[in-house]
């Protein structure tokens, strides 16, 4: 039995839901035996299924009021006292911010010992960090754009140019990011930013075009150009139908598809990473790339862009949902062989 985790109490947590209703079907498809649990409410009888799998997400994230009545119900830990965690032969966790994709769950299934899809907790956690992440990225290799982390000196940040970028270190779907053009304006975009995460950064913004690559196992996957109406890649262009050009495979130079597909490659491993991710890259002044950042829990939605990378080079979704699988599956029966000869 496969079980997908998913919900949350995170400000994506529709976003993962309308995730989970794609993905539980697709595996169904595959012929997979596939339950459902949702972190807040526990296992999803197939009415509750019908009710919360929506496979869209509105356009903007739920209230704050819905967030906190929702974590206050979280399960945590007890979660793996739920059969259907305890007993599955894997864990498919479709969830965003920080909860998912920081390393929290992550961590609840390791010191239960339940084998799960994905990065474990300190790849997650490493990634959802944007400075431990950009940190990372320096030290290997990887460009990416200069930031600081809030407070911050007046000439620091006017060192860094307007429009800038400012946003919570540690959440995803560019929730709570403002572009700033004047430094009276960086005040209130930090404000807005502390909603969501008590660290804030403050990052250079890159002119140029958008790309991301998604990245299996150990392949880097096609190369997609992203073309928002809006003048970033916001909330609402990632999530409203006709607000966004996704262009697979990107039309760009044979040399710089080759760098950032590379990038990509090395940017997941520095961070540790494992079974699949997604790398953002935008192009500097310069024209080359940097990385945004790498979600390692990336949207899987059958038109989302880990999904269209893949298909991009011959991966169909549901193909790709039990690939994933068995990336895991493997790691799982490697573990048990050497755990039998006592190694």
């Amino acid at each position: 039995m496969i079980t997908v985790l998913t919900g949350g109490s995170t400000p994506e947590r529709d976003v993962a839901l309308a995730g989970a209703a794609q993905v539980v079907s697709a595996l169904r498809e595959q012929g997979f035996d596939v339950a459902v649990v949702d972190t807040v409410s526990g296992p999803l009888s197939d009415d509750r299924e019908r009710e919360l799998l929506i496979p869209t997400v509105g356009k903007t994230p739920p209230t704050d009021e819905t967030l906190a009545r929702l974590a206050s119900q979280e399960l945590g830990a007890a979660l793996t006292e739920l059969p259907e965690i305890r007993d599955a032969d894997l864990v498919f966790p479709v969830l965003h911010g920080r909860q998912g994709e920081g390393g929290e769950v992550q961590a609840i299934l390791e010191r239960a010992g339940v084998p799960f899809v994905g990065s474990d907790h300190v790849g997650s956690e490493q990634a959802m960090d944007k400075d431990v992440a950009k940190r990372l990225f320096r030290n290997a290799g990887v460009p990416t754009a200069s930031w600081l982390v809030w407070p911050a000196k007046e000439g620091e940040i006017e060192d860094l140019g307007f429009p800038l970028i400012v946003k919570p270190s540690k959440v995803g779907s560019t929730v709570g990011l403002t572009m700033v053009h004047a430094m009276d304006a960086v005040g209130p975009a930090v404000a807005v930013a502390k909603r969501y995460d008590d660290q804030v950064l403050l990052e250079e913004f890159l002119p140029g075009r958008e790309f991301t690559v998604g990245v299996l196992g150990d392949a880097a996957l096609a190369v997609g150009e992203i073309i928002p109406v809006h003048d970033l890649f916001d909330y609402e262009c990632k999530y409203t139908p006709g607000m966004t050009q996704e262009i697979f495979p990107a039309d760009v130079p044979d040399d710089l598809e080759t760098e950032m597909r590379a990038l990509a490659i090395r940017a997941h491993e520095a961070l540790g990473l494992r079974d699949f991710s997604r790398v953002d890259f935008r192009l500097g002044a310069d024209g080359r790339p940097y990385c945004l950042e790498v979600n390692t829990l990336p949207g899987l939605t059958a038109t989302s862009l880990l999904p269209q990378s893949a298909a991009a080079v011959g991966i169909p979704f549901g193909e790709l949902c039990t690939r994933i699988c068995q990336l895991a599956l493997g790691r799982v029966a490697s573990r048990n062989k050497a755990s039998a000869r006592g190694l």
